[in-house]
């Protein structure tokens, strides 16, 4: 889910998916605020919503959507089919009830792991620069901002990483979160495997290094690589080139000889697996240094505002004195080009502030868009007219959460979608003038959690949105939709600085049981002739070196059975005293890969593939490789299974006879 294509379908896992949750509790009441870090393309407020209902039903009113954050890392390898809007379902073949149940279970989970695991704690702070990890996709759209206003930065996106260090009374790390803006783009269209991309990753790398011997999930210590405001921001950092001449792409329209799909960005590795692990190492690495140096003591109290807002209605006083409005979402003909992460189709380029006959024939079969629409939209051309359609059920949503959390001196502001870097500048400095004014400290620090509670796609700044490139054209609310973010966000921040309360706003409309899928089920397995699940079809070798790669293959059954949520799909077992088994790898590592194939769709055959990258630094010895999965019969019985390879023995590459003599 994110790059739209309904070609890029899952057939195994690179990276699993977590969701890790943070509460903040005073310890004189019973205020606390949560904040939940998502591995998922976004937050959807139907997922929210519900687990908040859960979470009623256990706890009462202690947890509630006006104190509960949910914000996504924007992986773009994650699955689809999990929001409640038509619109981001489509490429999925419509809503997938599974995978919106897996985000439920997820975020509930780990809400419920931190409420059990709460205990006295000092939080500090720190920040600092993180070069070579991100670059702005968009960057004449930013150059239409005012350049008095561009000349108060150095970059053309953020570089500050902002860092929380939790530790606990006996002076034990026990919690990170880290933002930073970049997109979860490392991994590119092409990949099948379900990943977490660059931020999954780099939380891995910071928990293994506070979870020793711990696998993926299992330890104490959570580190979130949180979302801020990346809607312009790419960790391909070697940016946009033409595929067929390697020169840089046009500028204006990210198009190549006038193609946009020749024009994609590439990161810093030689493949999107090498980028991945660069851009998240890169990350790990800053969080480490600022997590080892943090000083700065958050102190003061844990207090929250929330109000649901109708974005097609707001009203908004100009500084000139005049008063626009937003509009009813539509989607622009640049949001049809894609971007240089992943470009889309045709003949649509980004900066396109004009129609077309053809295309706009095609968008008139949908819904034609109104005069007062168009007008309220200019100088977009609508592709999609999707706020002036509600058949079979709202194509993108229109009431939205507006939140902010208060943890002392340190304000995570919420916010339903993709900041552009400066609309997310404007963002901070506004929430941060709103507060001050009305007496928190000058030291109060402000960040932007995005994607958090709903997703209503893009926000660009009024003069980016001239430009129309895929940013602007994805603001759905029309070239004042930021100013209608400040306003509410102003106002949020006024409240609870005079300790007033916040109104609730419109409830967002339950669509759940309106949902339309058109993604078929698994009818059956079946094991081929001689076999049964979980049989080798392709073995391991009797001995590899340190640095290689083991892969084999089993018979098996489609994974969608039994998703195995906080489970694996995959063991890789170490040998150690006698016949003790030890499990040291399982499917959410990056050292291994797990591809599902569909040999037979009408005998219902189908193969895991596993992979093991050994490290260089592997220790010695006998290994195996176990797969678990579960089968489903014709007539709908699920039945789990176990397959394993014979065992292996590994050796060092430095020596490869060294530990075969050991043994002799």
């Amino acid at each position: 889910m994110g790059y739209a294509n309904p070609g890029q379908t899952s057939h195994g896992i690179h990276l699993r998916q977590f969701s890790r949750a943070f509460i903040f509790a005073e310890s004189l009441s019973s205020k606390r605020t949560v904040f939940v870090s998502l591995d998922a393309c976004w937050s959807p407020g139907a997922v929210k919503r519900l687990v908040v209902q859960i979470l009623k039903n256990k706890f009462g009113d202690l947890y509630t959507e006006r104190n509960i954050a949910v914000s996504g890392t924007h992986t773009h390898g994650g699955s689809g089919g999990f929001s409640q809007y038509l619109l981001f379902d489509l490429t999925a073949l419509g809503f997938n009830q599974q995978n919106f149940g897996a985000l439920v279970d997820g975020t509930l989970q780990s809400i419920i792991n931190a409420h059990e695991n709460l205990q006295p704690a000092d939080i500090f702070m720190n920040s600092g620069e993180l070069l070579d990890s991100n670059i702005n996709r968009s960057p004449t759209a930013y150059l239409n901002n005012p350049a008095e206003e561009r000349s108060k930065y150095k970059y053309d996106v953020d570089k500050e990483m902002v860092v929380l260090k939790f530790v606990n009374q006996t002076g034990h790390g026990i919690g990170m979160i880290s933002w930073f803006a970049v997109h979860g783009t490392s991994m590119n269209n092409t990949n099948k495997m379900l990943t977490s991309d660059n931020k999954g990753y780099a939380s891995l790398l910071f928990e293994q290094q506070f979870n020793p011997g711990a696998l993926p999930g299992k330890g104490t210590f959570v580190a979130a690589f949180a979302q801020s405001n990346l809607g312009d921001v790419s960790p391909n950092t070697k940016g946009p080139h033409c595929l067929d001449t390697g020169l840089p792409c046009d500028a204006i329209t990210s198009t190549c000889n006038g193609k946009n799909e020749l024009c994609v960005a590439f990161g810093p590795g030689k493949d999107m697996f090498e980028s991945t692990q660069i851009i998240a190492n890169n990350q790990y690495q800053k969080a480490l240094e600022l997590y080892n140096s943090a000083q700065i003591k958050i102190t003061g109290p844990v207090d929250f505002r929330h109000s649901y807002i109708n974005m097609t209605q707001q009203v908004v006083p100009l500084a000139n004195g005049t008063k626009v409005q937003t509009c009813k979402p539509a989607m622009g003909y640049s949001f049809a080009a894609g971007t240089t992460d992943g470009p889309g189709a045709f003949d649509f380029k980004q900066g396109s502030n004009s129609s077309n006959p053809f295309w706009n024939l095609v968008r008139d079969l949908i819904k034609e868009p109104t005069e007062n629409q168009k007008r309220c939209h200019f100088p977009k051309p609508i592709l999609l007219d999707t706020g002036e359609i509600s058949l079979p059920y709202l194509w993108q949503p229109q009431i939205v959460d507006n939140q902010i959390l208060r943890i002392g001196q340190f304000v995570i502001i919420a916010v339903p979608g993709e900041f552009t870097t400066m609309s997310g500048r404007r963002m901070r400095d506004n929430v941060y003038l709103a507060l001050t004014s009305q007496g928190f400290p000058a030291d109060t620090k402000t960040v932007i959690a995005g994607l958090a509670n709903e997703y209503a796609d893009y926000i660009a700044t009024y003069e980016e949105y001239q430009q129309q490139r895929y940013e602007a054209a994805s603001t759905i609310f029309g070239p004042h939709t930021l100013e209608a973010y400040l306003q509410t966000f102003r106002s949020l921040a006024i409240q609870m600085a005079q300790g007033q309360p916040s109104p609730p706003g419109p409830t967002p409309p339950n669509q759940l049981d309106k949902q339309i899928s058109l993604l078929p089920g698994v009818i059956f397995d079946s094991a081929p002739s001689g076999t049964q699940f979980g049989s080798v079809v392709k073995d391991a070798e009797s001995t590899y070196t340190a640095g290689s790669t083991v892969t084999v293959t089993f018979v098996s059954a489609n994974p969608r059975n039994d998703l195995r949520t906080g489970d694996t799909f995959l063991t890789v077992e170490h040998k150690e005293n006698g016949d003790n088994w030890v499990v040291l790898y399982a499917d959410a590592n990056w050292e291994t890969r797990f591809k599902w194939v569909q040999t037979s769709l009408i005998l219902g055959h189908s193969q895991a593939e596993i992979m093991w990258e050994i490290p260089k630094d592997q220790i010695p010895g006998v290994y195996r490789i176990r797969h678990f999965g579960t089968s489903k019969s014709i007539i709908g019985s699920k039945t789990p299974f176990v397959g394993q390879t014979k065992e292996f023995t590994v050796v060092n590459s430095n020596n490869p006879y060294l530990y075969q003599i050991i043994q002799m």
